[in-house]
């Protein structure tokens, strides 16, 4: 993401934003009686700006940064991790999960252990992806399709590529929670709004947390606060990505750039028609209606706890985007 990619609706006071979220992540501490909190650092931007929040919130010392590589991770990101919380000042831990993935047989189904480097398993991903496209509907994506079931859906090993990357973020929230718990730790999650209101997470997986700083802020938004925060110019310039398959960043998977997502996502939430939105932004409807139909298909994913605390993603968040 670039520093010009922020349009006027999007445009946060970022000390004041930083300011709110310190104060929710406090709030959280106090009420759910927690000595601190622990965060997975993957060395994106997401969970970059939460560890930096809870840094301020709490103090260093009662962060724990749990970097979680696994087979498939990028190199360079666990590093980017690792040097930031060295950075912060934070309590920082390396568990890999690899040995844990190939006792339930992930890298197994779809068979990925015949590819033994990185760039064979991104080329090979990338094909499979490019197939399975070619095989929806027109104005579909495999994003989109997958936010319900694959019945009726048709793709290679297709229900074990599902599986495949959604364990991956399951199983580092079990890891996360296990040593959170054994110090009594808050777990705080990194979703954003963007990734609520579309569905880029995995249910019961990475919104599984006690506390969601960035649950009212966009991904552009984030990135503003992220500047704000001054942390590494690597980690604000590198490609947004989930970082659980070779090849696929954000942008490839949602199908759109974020400052537009996050633009057609805050007019749907003001309550504008897709066709006004369309004519204001200068882009075809369909594009809108393609994100309209993200939205409604991500709201099983989206189903709110009873008696949600207002740390967690709730009605405002939801707005009448979800």
């Amino acid at each position: 993401m670039q520093e010009s990619r922020c349009p006027p609706e999007l445009a946060i006071e970022p000390e004041a934003a930083a300011e709110r979220a310190a104060r929710l992540i406090q709030r959280a501490a106090r009420a759910l009686r927690r000595s601190g909190a622990a965060v997975g650092l993957s060395g994106g931007l997401d969970s970059a700006v939460v560890a930096a929040l809870l840094c301020r919130a709490l103090g260093p010392q009662k962060v724990l940064a749990l970097i979680m590589p696994e087979r498939d991770s990028d190199p360079a990101l666990m590093r980017s991790a690792w040097a930031l919380a060295g950075q912060l000042g934070l309590r920082r831990k390396v568990i890999r999960l690899t040995p844990a993935l190939t006792l339930l047989g992930a890298y197994f189904h779809p068979p990925t252990w015949l590819l033994p480097t990185r760039g064979l398993r991104r080329r090979a991903i990338g094909h499979y992806y490019r197939r399975f496209r070619a095989l929806l509907p027109a104005g579909e994506s495999p994003f989109a399709a997958l936010l319900l079931g694959a019945e009726g859906l048709r793709g290679p090993w297709l229900n074990d590529a599902v599986a495949y990357h959604r364990v991956k973020v399951r199983l580092r929230m079990v890891v996360l929670h296990y040593c959170a718990e054994r110090e009594n730790l808050l777990v705080a999650g990194t979703c954003n709004r963007t990734e609520l209101a579309i569905g880029l997470f995995v249910k019961h997986g990475d919104a599984a947390a006690d506390v969601f700083p960035l649950c009212q802020l966009y991904k552009t938004q984030v990135y503003q606060l992220g500047q704000h925060l001054e942390l590494p110019q690597e980690i604000l310039e590198r490609p947004p990505t989930p970082d659980l398959l070779p090849g696929l960043d954000d942008e490839l998977i949602i199908g759109l750039g974020y400052e537009l997502l996050d633009r057609i996502l805050v007019r749907l939430e003001q309550g504008l028609g897709v066709q006004a939105i369309a004519a204001e932004l200068g882009v075809p409807v369909e594009e809108v209606r393609y994100v309209q139909r993200l939205t409604r298909r991500a709201r099983h994913m989206r189903c709110a706890r009873p008696g949600a605390p207002s740390w967690a993603p709730g009605r405002r968040a939801d707005g009448a985007v979800y």
